[in-house]
């Protein structure tokens, strides 16, 4: 709301984000989330991909420097890095690692970048504990978010998402949410897929006869023969996690 009314935000003297972490474990939609945050903006959305860079023969700390350089040129901008540990990893060591004058580059970046109002830079990681401890200070980031495995409510949603709409009333719904307590939005994807890809195999062998569209049991059987991203031990790291480093 500060970043879309930034006038009505001054009044009030409240001070829009610059910068914003996301963790969690994969495949919980910290990539969509970032998305959302454009399109609700609709600001440009510019992903940096980290493993691009390092192939750079200027060298990975170089590339990023430029790459920045670049997105200064825009008015306003939402800039997504994904996996960001792998450029601020935690320094230390004898002899110190390559990587530490890629982390030194992205902690100098970060200050530049909040500057210029109109601008947003969003980093992802699953491995939180990874990162180097200056990089999640305050005056670099203004929230660590959380981002976990989504709730009764939001797999409602999910689900919806990914049934056809033709096959919505005849699916319950609620079933299938319940069958899916500690699925990652991406596991609920892999089982929708299925579920449609048994569904549709199903329609074009049976001959003579008009084949059942898509049903709950579809579902629900793809649903037994997925297996969760997310451990009963990498949620409970979660959890400690949103403890020690959450800032919200």
């Amino acid at each position: 709301m500060p970043l879309s009314n930034p006038t009505q935000a001054d009044e009030f003297g409240v001070v829009p984000p610059r910068s914003i972490v996301l963790f969690g474990p994969p495949g919980t939609g910290k990539t969509t989330f970032a998305k959302a945050i454009a399109s609700r903006l609709e600001w440009p959305f510019v992903e940096v991909f980290p493993s691009r860079l390092a192939s750079s023969p200027k060298g990975l700390a170089a590339e990023l420097r430029e790459t920045f350089d670049r997105i200064e040129e825009l008015d306003n901008v939402v800039v997504f890095i994904d996996e960001v540990e792998e450029i601020a990893v935690r320094r230390g060591g004898e002899p110190p690692s390559p990587m530490q004058a890629v982390t030194n580059e992205l902690l100098k970046t970060i200050p530049a970048f909040r500057e210029k109002s109109g601008r947003l830079l969003v980093c992802a990681t699953n491995f939180i504990r990874a990162l180097d401890p200056a990089f999640l200070r305050h005056g670099r980031f203004d929230y660590v978010i959380p981002i976990g495995l989504p709730d009764e409510e939001a797999r409602h949603a999910i689900w919806q998402g990914f049934i056809p709409q033709a096959a919505l009333p005849q699916i319950g719904l609620d079933e299938l949410v319940r069958a899916t307590d500690g699925f990652s939005p991406a596991d609920i994807e892999f089982a929708a897929r299925g579920a449609s890809q048994a569904a549709f195999e199903r329609a074009v062998t049976i001959n003579g006869t008009t084949p059942p569209g898509l049903s709950t049991e579809d579902y629900l059987t793809a649903i037994s023969q997925t297996r969760t991203t997310v451990s009963a031990d990498v949620a409970k790291e979660f959890e400690e996690d949103i403890e020690v480093l959450a800032r919200l």
